[in-house]
């Protein structure tokens, strides 16, 4: 071949997907592809994509036929179909689509170049198994190219949870956690390529249980011998369960200083009706009496956390309950969404809420969501945080880092990607801080 052959990557969904897909960029990477920006100039198309919002694979499926005038203009180019909506539609995808030349589910991207070989060669390729083989031992050997600041690290997969709303544990199978000596020989590849911040990452991550040879190290075991290597100066994970937050992860935010004061869990409601209904197997005061367990570790923390309004058969009582819950914790930052049905899932056979009360009730719960955020900005005028440096920001001799919260900081000074420093806060907007270096 005359040429590299390009590869082009669109990513939908949740942080982990952005994880895979650089794990399978890598992966094609030792197979003679190099990334691209455009799939105008692709030679292969990949789409990793998300089924947890409602239609997920009509949007696919619009996206695709998108492709269609490359493909006319390219015959040679291949079309694949990775990430959730792979896995929960794998052969309808290759019925429907004649463009699609292979479809890959998430547990099997180390057998993507296998997959790509089948498809040049004229057969279309599908593997949505859930093989016994490590993944992520398989793909361990890459190129070592230099990389950002910040990283993601996948340390734990799949769901045992089955809340009612959640395709995750049909998506991406039962929980399965990384051995702990591969995680740490990935984090020390990762700082010795320039990262200085890592995001631990799982469905539920803080149900982590990795193998050792000292036993099953849990989540906090691992961020305490994470932040042992030097280099890495920063530690976060996400996204974690309420039922999984033992003392020892809640002692780690006040005795770990590499783990930031951040922490994303999810409560999804507050009303114990709709909590039993969605299955989550918590309560609204559980939850109260965790937030201030963590807050008694760590008074400084951020809590962010997640809610679906218009859950079937919630009433406005269930609402309110949700509201009294939000007045209580004051978040600093949060996602709501109004409850779309997931196919396959429990909660979508159920008597649905009216959109216009779904409308209502996201539109009254964003604006208190809103107002708490900024409160929680504002009182960090005038404090003194720590920014990694990240990326010019729009201005120029503009920088934007992220502050020790998770707070986007801009700051006008000559400091380098990938420097932390110590950051004055002078002002707060929407959705970021302004600082100068202290």
């Amino acid at each position: 071949m005359d040429r590299q052959r390009k590869l082009y990557v669109r990513t939908y969904g949740c942080q982990m997907n952005v994880y895979d897909s650089e794990r399978m960029a890598e992966a094609m990477g030792g197979q003679g592809y190099v990334s691209t920006d455009t799939p105008d100039d692709a030679d292969m198309i990949l789409l990793n994509t998300c089924h947890i919002r409602e239609k997920a694979a009509e949007k696919v499926y619009s996206e695709l036929g998108r492709f269609r005038g490359l493909k006319a203009a390219n015959p040679e180019l291949k079309i694949g179909v990775a990430g959730c909506v792979a896995q929960a539609e794998g052969a309808e995808i290759l019925r429907r689509q004649p463009l699609v030349d292979l479809v890959v589910g998430p547990q099997s991207y180390h057998r993507l170049p296998e997959l790509e070989r089948q498809a040049r060669a004229g057969t279309r390729a599908l593997d949505t198994d859930f093989p016994a083989e490590d993944k992520f031992d398989r793909l361990a050997e890459r190129p070592k190219a230099p990389r950002g600041p910040t990283a993601f690290l996948t340390v734990q997969e799949g769901c045992d949870k089955f809340c009612a709303f959640c395709v995750v544990p049909y998506t991406r199978g039962a929980e399965a956690s990384r051995p702990a000596a591969r995680v740490i020989a990935e984090a020390r590849d990762l700082v010795a390529r320039g990262v200085r911040e890592i995001t631990l990452l799982g469905q539920n991550v803080n149900a982590y249980h990795g193998a050792a040879p000292d036993g099953e190290w849990r989540l906090a075991r691992l961020i305490r011998e994470l932040a042992a290597i030097d280099g890495l100066e920063r530690i976060r994970f996400t996204t974690s369960h309420p039922n999984d937050m033992d003392d020892d992860l809640i002692a780690a935010h006040g005795e770990v200083d590499k783990l930031m004061p951040y922490l994303h869990l999810p409560v999804q409601s507050g009303s114990d009706r709709v909590l039993k209904a969605m299955n989550r197997k918590h309560t609204a005061e559980g939850y109260l009496r965790l937030i201030e367990r963590i807050r008694a570790a760590r008074p400084d923390i951020l809590i962010s956390g997640d809610f679906i309004v218009g859950f079937p058969e919630e009433t406005e009582a269930d609402f309110a309950a949700t509201m009294e819950l939000v007045e209580a914790v004051e978040y600093g930052q949060c996602y709501s969404f109004k409850y779309s049905t997931r196919p396959g899932t429990p909660a979508a056979e159920r008597a649905q809420v009216a959109e216009a009360e779904k409308d209502d009730r996201l539109h009254r719960l964003q604006a208190l969501l809103g107002r708490q955020q900024r409160r929680v900005q504002d009182r960090m005028i005038g404090r003194e945080v720590g920014v990694l440096f990240e990326k010019p920001g729009r201005a120029p001799g503009q920088m934007v880092g992220k502050s020790d919260h998770l707070h986007s900081v801009f700051v006008e000074a000559p400091v380098a990607r990938g420097e932390l420093a110590r950051v004055r806060i002078t002002g707060s907007a929407a959705n970021s801080l302004a600082g100068t270096l202290a």
